[in-house]
C-alpha cells in the first residue's frame, strides 16, 4: 500500500487571491518545493484537490483552470516532482449540486482508491474546516493550516 499527502490548492499550493484563475496571480508559496520533494523522498504520493467554483458562477473557465495547473505541472516538473494526480471540482451549491464539492470527500476517496492508499498513512493538508471535513469523512489525518504560510510549519505532523 502507498502513503499520500493530499494539498489543497488555493493558500496551501499558491497564494490565496480568492477565486484564483489567471497566471499573473497564480504564485507558488515559498518553502513549497522543497516541502514536495521532502515528501516524495520520504514517498509520499501527492495528489491536490481542490474547490474550483468560480467555473460554476462563471467568473472563469475550465480551460483558465486547465492552463493554471499546466504551469504548475511544469513548475514542480523542473523540480523533479511528480503529482499522482489534481482533482477539482467546478461546481458550487447556489448553481449545482455535486457529491465532489469538499467538504464532501469523494475525490479523496477516488484518491484513496485509485492509488491504492493507506489511511493510516494519508494526510490531507487545507486551509479551510471543508479541507479537514473532507478528510475526516474519507478516514485521512486532516491538517488545518493558516492559509499563505510555509508547509514546513507543520512537518511535525507528518510521519516522515
Amino acid at each position: 500500500m502507498n502513503k499520500a499527502i493530499f494539498l489543497d490548492r488555493d493558500g496551501v499550493i499558491n497564494v490565496e487571491r480568492g477565486y484564483t484563475h489567471r497566471l499573473e496571480d497564480f504564485v507558488i508559496l515559498p518553502d513549497l518545493i522543497e516541502v514536495l520533494q521532502l515528501f516524495q523522498q520520504k514517498g509520499y504520493l501527492l495528489i491536490i484537490v481542490s474547490n474550483q467554483s468560480g467555473i460554476a458562477k462563471n467568473l472563469y473557465t475550465q480551460k483558465d483552470v486547465e492552463i493554471l495547473h499546466a504551469y504548475l505541472l511544469g513548475e514542480l516538473t523542473k523540480n523533479k516532482i511528480h503529482l499522482s494526480e489534481v482533482y477539482y471540482c467546478v461546481h458550487h451549491p447556489d448553481v449545482s449540486k455535486c457529491i465532489c464539492r469538499k467538504p464532501d470527500s469523494l475525490f479523496v476517496e477516488k484518491g484513496l482508491a485509485r492509488f491504492n492508499i493507506d489511511l493510516k498513512k494519508a494526510y490531507f493538508i487545507g486551509d479551510k474546516e471543508r479541507d479537514t471535513e473532507a478528510a475526516e469523512k474519507a478516514g485521512v489525518k486532516g491538517i488545518l493550516i493558516e492559509a499563505n504560510i510555509s508547509l514546513k510549519t507543520i512537518l511535525n505532523q507528518i510521519e516522515l
